[in-house]
């Protein structure tokens, strides 16, 4: 579960991408609902996500028959800490389709949509439609935004919704969701490609956000795992796990750092002061988009930074 060590603000800005979703019906794939109306007259269908990373997803699969407002935007903000606000409430309440992240990440959803009443939204819950599960004793990676494979599965899901909600417009949400894989598609090649070069490669990170990106890069993650877990849980990192942490980079046993560069501390800044005085390319990762950007052009420019950067070691 992922907690940061920045402050919350009191009010979270709602950003209205302009594009929506809805949907009918309960699936097992991670939606559930009650029958819910199609837009009358044309009107766009009322979408809500919790981060802007589904909000921009769920806007491009719809295009201008979905209205998309998403409520975590600023890198600033903390879903696990997120208390809602009068508006954001009266978005859920007039939701036909919310898409949340799940796995313990966004929970204020659950909670604001049980008080807003609204009984006839479809849920997507990413993590469920991921099929991902917490094993051999470890905990779950809930950063599923990050995995390719688990996004087109999303984006699958909102098409459905969305034909569901407005059947007439089914044939241009389908076509949307295609466009978008095969942009996807692309990120995955990407992959592939650095894959090709890296595999094996060791690397150290500051949280799990980035792992599903590295996993399928195939490269391995030397961090110890109780690091780790100490900054995404915002607790104190034990002196010897930050000493053996530390050594990776002292004595270069990685080649690259991602980090969390939405994060702040003590320990996440010894981590990157010690890859500096080695000369261990530190490459950033976020959790919400960063401005100017869409979820294929960021992730894109997320792997292309990897490239360079382990191409800096070889």
């Amino acid at each position: 579960m992922n907690r940061r060590l920045f402050a919350l603000p009191a009010a979270v800005a709602v950003v209205t991408v302009g594009l929506a979703a809805c949907s009918s019906g309960v699936d097992s794939a991670g939606a559930s609902a009650s029958s819910s109306a199609a837009p009358a007259g044309g009107a766009e269908i009322k979408v809500v996500a919790s981060t802007n990373v589904w909000g921009d997803l769920a806007a491009s699969i719809g295009g201008d028959k979905v209205q998309v407002t998403s409520i975590i935007t600023s890198p600033d903000a903390d879903p696990h800490e997120y208390e809602a606000n009068t508006r954001n409430q009266l978005s859920l309440a007039e939701a036909s389709v919310v898409i949340e992240n799940g796995g313990g990440y966004d929970d204020f959803i659950d909670r604001m949509l049980k008080s807003s009443k609204n009984s006839s939204a479809t849920v997507l819950n990413a993590v469920t439609i991921s099929g991902k599960q917490a094993t051999g004793g470890e905990e779950l990676n809930e950063h599923v935004w990050y995995d390719f494979p688990t996004v087109e599965k999303v984006v699958d899901q909102l098409a459905k919704a969305y034909s569901e909600a407005d059947p007439a417009a089914a044939s241009t949400f389908q076509q949307n969701a295609a466009a978008l894989k095969q942009k996807i598609d692309g990120l995955e090649q990407q992959e592939a490609t650095l894959k090709q070069k890296y595999d094996g490669q060791p690397v150290a990170i500051t949280e799990p956000v980035p792992v599903y990106l590295l996993d399928a890069i195939g490269l391995q993650n030397k961090t110890p795992d109780e690091f780790s877990e100490a900054i995404e849980e915002d607790s104190d990192v034990p002196a010897k796990v930050l000493n053996e942490t530390l050594q990776l980079y002292s004595e270069h046993q990685v080649k690259v750092l991602a980090y969390n560069s939405q994060t702040t501390g003590p320990e996440t800044e010894k981590i990157l002061n010690a890859a500096k005085q080695n000369n261990i390319p530190a490459v950033p990762v976020t959790e919400t988009l960063p401005a100017g950007k869409d979820y294929v052009g960021w992730m894109s420019a997320n792997l292309d930074a990897l490239g360079t950067a382990l191409g800096r070691q070889s």
